[in-house]
């Protein structure tokens, strides 16, 4: 049948062996053009069994026009373009012309045809064989460095690089800094710390935290993680203790802890909300003692706390209540009217508000429970828990 098959087919279509292999792709083993030339081969011995003139591999293929002669030509092409770019492996894509698309399912469709391949995945397939040769690196399916993309009929070829993404933790040492860009300021955490990498890498860097704090609060201690994804990198091969150096030298934010990182860690950690430990200066304006500061202490540990979403972000977020848990507090007197408060807490508990109350929208909260107006003039994060 499969000889019969072919004879009509080429009968029809004068197709060149890789086509005419390729009907047949899944029977055996082997590369299409060869078995394409042992086919025909079949077919003309038979033909000539019978008197009938033999069916040759065309001058041009009705169907690819020879698209498997030009493969030495686009594999010079991409690798100009490879030249450019920094990466360990790759893999090959390519856009056909719809027409031909079109006349090879024509085909398979008219001759009831089971065992056939597309042309787009010999082609890449026989383009990567010949680029893991001239490159010298592998063709990788499941995670390439780099996807090349040729149209072989206009020699044009794209690509599309793999992000590099980054894990690290940063310590913000100085207040009056956004962690984003924002109008009104020069800087942000994230332009501090993607300006080193996007010069090095000639990627964009998107920067994603785990959470944030307010322009007005230090980010101290273990730091608060984040991860950079960058986009379109050209160079992937960067010393990262060497950006750790550049970044540090600042005086202004500290990176910690940097290491490369997989879209499925930036994922994990941007969706946790962990523990954290902060540190308020509390000023009250009626007066505060250490039986005040007791009285705190006990009052907010191991609390449920209720909060309404801030007066001051409401124009941003939605109004809802919030529970979130203090696990436990600890306070050190200052002066008269200052004393430290030090809490362990959940992620998302807004601490300005847990002190002041925010006109009873946070519930309990220092005000409420001292019965005296309270007030956060500092705030810093000593410690994020481990995700």
């Amino acid at each position: 049948m499969i000889i019969e098959k072919a004879e009509k087919v080429l009968e029809e279509y004068p197709l060149c062996n890789h086509c005419l292999g390729r009907l047949f792709a899944k029977l055996g083993k082997g590369e299409n053009s060869k078995r394409g030339a042992s086919i025909r081969l079949i077919v003309n011995m038979e033909r000539e069994i019978r008197g009938i003139k033999p069916l040759n591999e065309p001058k041009e293929c009705v169907l690819c026009f020879n698209v498997f002669d030009q493969i030495e030509k686009v594999s010079s092409y991409v690798r100009e373009k490879a030249e450019t770019i920094e990466f360990e492996s790759f893999l090959i894509g390519s856009k056909f012309p719809e027409e031909i698309l079109k006349k090879e399912k024509e085909i398979v469709k008219k001759f009831e045809l089971e065992y056939w391949e597309p042309i787009n995945r010999e082609f890449n397939r026989e383009l990567g064989k010949k680029l893991e040769e001239i490159l010298k690196r592998p063709v990788n399916k499941s995670s390439p460095d780099i996807v090349f993309i040729v149209n072989p009929y206009k020699e044009e070829v794209h690509f599309q690089i793999k992000p590099l993404f980054i894990y690290g933790r940063y310590r913000k040492l100085i207040r009056g800094i956004p962690q984003t860009p924002l109008k009104g300021y020069k800087e942000s955490i994230a332009s501090l710390i993607c300006t080193s990498f996007s010069k090095r890498t000639r990627g964009r860097c998107i920067f994603h935290g785990a959470g944030r704090e307010d322009i007005d609060v230090r980010m101290l201690g273990n730091g608060r993680p984040f991860i950079l994804e960058i986009k379109s990198p050209k160079r992937r091969k960067i010393d990262l203790n060497e950006i750790i150096e550049e970044i540090n030298a600042s005086g202004k934010i500290q990176v910690l802890d940097l290491r490369f990182s997989t879209r499925e860690e930036m994922r994990k950690i941007l969706t946790k909300n962990p523990k954290k430990i902060y540190e308020a200066l509390v000023y009250v304006e009626d007066g505060v003692d250490i039986t005040d500061i007791m009285k705190v202490e006990k009052a907010l540990t191991n609390v449920l706390i209720h909060q309404k979403t801030p007066k001051r972000v409401l124009r941003r977020r939605a109004d809802i209540i919030r529970e979130r848990k203090v696990y436990w507090a600890k306070g050190e007197l200052l002066d008269k009217r200052h004393f430290k408060l030090k809490l362990l807490v959940d992620g998302g508990l807004y601490i300005k508000e847990l002190i002041s109350g925010d006109d009873g929208r946070t519930i309990p909260s220092v005000a409420s429970i001292l019965k005296k107006q309270a007030s956060c003039k500092l705030l810093d994060v000593l410690e994020v828990k481990d995700l």
